[in-house]
């Protein structure tokens, strides 16, 4: 393709988004399964003295206290709709990056990096959106290890008890973080493995992406956990009624900081 052409759209072939969409669908539910534990643990640190300021309980002492008071099966609460949301959120994400690429490609003539970070924040943000209602299912159900109605029993109870609105709580954040997510891993990314390259052995293969790619989990963990904290706070509103009711996620925060102060943000 010379410069001045623009790309066709019949590069982006139906074929082509359906293989993104499934591949890595599955694969962000391989990785599900494996980490749920460690999203459940998250999900109870996070709602740890809601409201109030106090000695928190760390992830192993919370770990064994939870396994000995609900058993083991409290590893998996909520592991249905997790693997439902993982496989559209990561087919809708993965899925929509080339289309978004090619059509920014299209309109603006370039596929510089910033145009990969913000198509990929966009396929992100909007997957974030759509998927919104299961990862609140997800959520009340591990925070609430005994309820037998089920996941479509609790979505019923939702929708009866609180209207359809209630399915989106937390959208405005969830979608803030899985762009800043997207956007920050990109650019870490690429920023540490030039470093690696320019001022260790490391050669391009395994090893020089294995560490790049740690490096850049852990930072985008580190900026987006305030924002994840929020999420979690709004879709859970009941949970937290003694504290009054969150009106948007800017509201949530300043609550946060005022009654738990700034390490609030960072529980789980």
């Amino acid at each position: 393709m010379k410069a001045d052409e623009k790309p066709s759209w019949g590069l982006v072939s139906p074929s082509g988004v359906a293989y993104h969409f499934g591949t890595s669908g599955l694969s962000v539910a391989v990785a599900t399964v494996v980490t749920h534990p460690l999203d459940v643990l998250k999900v109870r640190l996070q709602m740890q003295l809601v409201g109030e300021k106090g000695p928190l309980t760390g992830m192993g002492r919370l770990f064994l206290q939870v396994l000995k008071n609900e058993g083991p099966r409290f590893l998996y609460l909520g592991l249905t709709p997790a693997l439902t949301r993982s496989v559209l959120y990561g087919g809708l994400r993965l899925g929509l990056y080339e289309p978004s690429k090619y059509a920014c490609n299209w309109a603006f003539g370039s596929n510089n990096v910033f145009v990969k970070i913000g198509s990929a924040g966009f396929g992100g943000a909007i997957a974030t959106a759509l998927t919104n209602p299961v990862e609140v299912l997800k959520v009340r159900l591990q925070m609430n290890p005994n309820l037998r109605k089920g996941a479509a029993g609790e979505l019923r109870a939702i929708i009866g008890e609180e209207g359809v609105k209630a399915l989106w709580k937390g959208v405005g954040p969830a979608m803030a973080r899985a762009a800043t997510l997207t956007a920050s891993q990109l650019a870490t990314y690429d920023e540490t493995k030039r470093m690696l390259i320019r001022w260790t052995p490391l050669e391009e293969g395994f090893h020089l992406h294995l560490t790049s790619s740690t490096v850049a989990g852990m930072v985008s963990t580190l900026l987006t956990a305030p924002v994840d904290m929020i999420k979690t706070r709004l879709m859970l509103q009941q949970e937290s009624e003694r504290v009054g009711s969150y009106r948007n996620g800017f509201h949530c925060a300043y609550q946060v900081l005022r009654t738990e102060g700034p390490r609030g943000l960072y529980k789980g």
